[in-house]
């Protein structure tokens, strides 16, 4: 088992070297410290294991639940991104109320030390931990210099604008998704089952696979977008190039966000009750509504020439 959902779940007797955070989106900071974590891991004699130390839910889900920020990733995302990145076990600690009280010494104790023997803890230079967020990384060199661990803080990457899950969803709320995927070195994605819509795509001759919303899922802001489709439920599917809908659809009075994909040139697909996964690759304009459905299916044909271009384009990058 590579991903831990508790601490009763962890493989005993086995020196690790740590980092400990969010890590929503696992985007290139993340990737960073994963991989100066792999390298000290290596140096150990005998090399130590990486792990990851997440939290399920995301603490402001329980602590202020009104300012908490929308996911970027699953939880089951999250924890196979940290494995590609480079870690060998990814500790997911459930967090409540209880966890949200430990003092700084308590998590130490329990999570780096009793539970997973680090020899080391690779956090960046933000870092901070414990009830009310009372520790930070001069908390925890102390800790651990009277435990036994090392502590290697990390200046944060990105230059000017340090990347992190935040700005990734800054960008999101503005469109940017290109932005977004620079960031995070990869395309944003959605994931969802497509739902029976209301067909009117496929009467104007774009039929599309519709995944509804939610309001904890990080989702572009409304508007057309260039990307891509795949079908989660078979292994290597491929990855259809689309033109992809975020919004209401307010010609039509519509009022239930979603985001709809046409899958360039295919009017042959059955994807009612598929999960699949929607990538996100330029935004091609916002949301508009439009004064005939003539209107529309003119711009919808404009979209879909464009989002080829783009697509056709970024693929001989």
């Amino acid at each position: 088992m590579h991903v831990w959902r508790s601490v009763a779940d962890v493989e005993p007797d086995q020196r690790s070297v740590v980092t400990v955070g969010n890590f929503d989106g696992v985007h290139r900071g993340h990737a960073h410290v994963v991989a100066v974590a792999r390298d000290i891991a290596a140096e150990q004699s005998p090399p130590a294991r990486v792990v990851a130390v997440t939290f399920d839910p995301h603490p402001m889900e329980v602590l202020l639940p009104e300012r908490a920020p929308v996911r970027l990733t699953t939880i089951d995302d999250r924890g196979e991104l940290l494995l590609a990145a480079g870690v060998d076990r990814v500790l997911v600690l459930p967090f409540d109320r209880e966890v949200a009280g430990w003092p700084p010494e308590e998590f130490v104790r329990r999570i780096l030390v009793e539970a997973l023997a680090a020899l080391v803890i690779v956090v960046g230079e933000n870092f901070r931990f414990g009830a009310k967020a009372a520790g930070d990384v001069a908390t925890l060199r102390e800790l651990g210099e009277a435990a036994g661990f090392r502590v290697e803080v990390l200046a944060l990457d990105g230059g000017a604008q340090p990347w992190s899950s935040t700005a990734v969803r800054q960008a999101l709320t503005q469109g940017d998704v290109a932005s977004a995927a620079k960031i995070l070195g990869r395309l944003h994605t959605v994931t969802g089952v497509v739902v029976e819509g209301d067909h009117r795509g496929r009467e104007l001759g774009y039929p599309t696979a519709n995944v509804p919303t939610d309001s904890m899922t990080a989702v572009p802001a409304d508007g057309v977008y260039a990307g891509w489709l795949q079908r989660l439920d078979e292994p290597n599917a491929p990855m259809w190039p689309a033109a992809i809908s975020v919004g209401t659809n307010p010609t039509f009075e519509g009022n239930q966000r979603r985001v709809e994909s046409y899958v360039l040139d295919r009017d042959d697909l059955e994807l009612y009750g598929v999960p699949v996964e929607v990538a996100f690759a330029d935004r091609l304009r916002g949301q508009v509504r439009f004064d005939s459905v003539a209107d529309l299916v003119r711009q919808m044909g404009d979209d879909v020439d464009q989002a080829r271009s783009l697509l056709v384009e970024a693929e001989d990058r």
